[in-house]
């Protein structure tokens, strides 16, 4: 008998790029997520329409409604109790959850960040990482913690910071990333595949894939980089 799909809701603030890459993994049938439900907290996020026009049950919880944080999270909570969701995704989620929230969903929530974790926590990462003059950047996929931007880390993957670069087109080839560790990282998620001892978070193994700088979902090699 095949297990069934974890059902799945994907937070979003914006333009839900990450939210569409998680969707179109998920309508293989044989992916472990099936996304469920997508929430923004804001009327405009352009990533509802995108839901909607997938099929997807999607709905609003406008947090200016709401006198504070706690407030919000326990109708976002209802909402979730309702289509009996199973794991979140924070994908451009622009809220800072409080540690009540937090611990409810703990080990059950993941969230896309990018950079490369712990460094360039907050916002305006590539603009930060090119004043740096880093060589490397990238995206990371990690657990929620009470604390911004930290959490065991599921899976990051890096690319080289080309001379030309400008924070745009670093976030371009970033963002590029992200549509490809997310799903792979909620997909052994929801099939059980982590195990998280303190800071570290075991996977099972790396995913074939094309980048090898992708970790740990990357080749046997992630010492290589590629410049195309």
């Amino acid at each position: 008998m095949t297990a069934a799909r974890k059902r799945t809701a994907v937070l979003i603030s914006g333009r839900g790029s990450n939210l569409e890459a998680l969707i179109e993994s998920a309508r293989d049938p044989s992916f472990p997520a099936e996304i469920a439900l997508v929430v923004a907290n804001r009327p405009e996020a352009a990533g509802l329409a995108f839901a909607r026009a997938s099929g997807i049950a999607s709905s609003l919880v406008d947090h200016k409604i709401y006198a504070g944080r706690e407030e919000f999270e326990r109708s976002l909570q209802i909402l979730l109790e309702l289509h009996q969701i199973e794991f979140i995704c924070l994908a451009g989620f622009m809220r800072v959850l409080t540690p009540w929230f937090v611990r409810l969903w703990e080990g059950r929530m993941i969230n896309i960040h990018p950079a490369l974790l712990p460094a360039y926590r907050g916002l305006d990462t590539h603009a930060r990482a090119l004043a740096d003059g880093v060589k490397i950047h990238g995206c990371t996929v990690h657990f929620v913690r009470p604390a911004l931007d930290e959490g065991p880390i599921i899976a990051q993957a890096a690319i080289p910071v080309l001379d030309t670069d400008t924070p745009e087109s670093l976030a371009a080839r970033v963002l590029a990333e992200e549509h490809r560790i997310y799903p792979e990282a909620l997909a052994r998620l929801a099939s059980g595949r982590l195990k998280a001892e303190g800071n570290r978070v075991f996977s099972g193994g790396p995913i074939v894939a094309s980048s090898p700088l992708r970790v740990p979902f990357g080749d046997d090699n992630p010492q290589t980089m590629e410049t195309k």
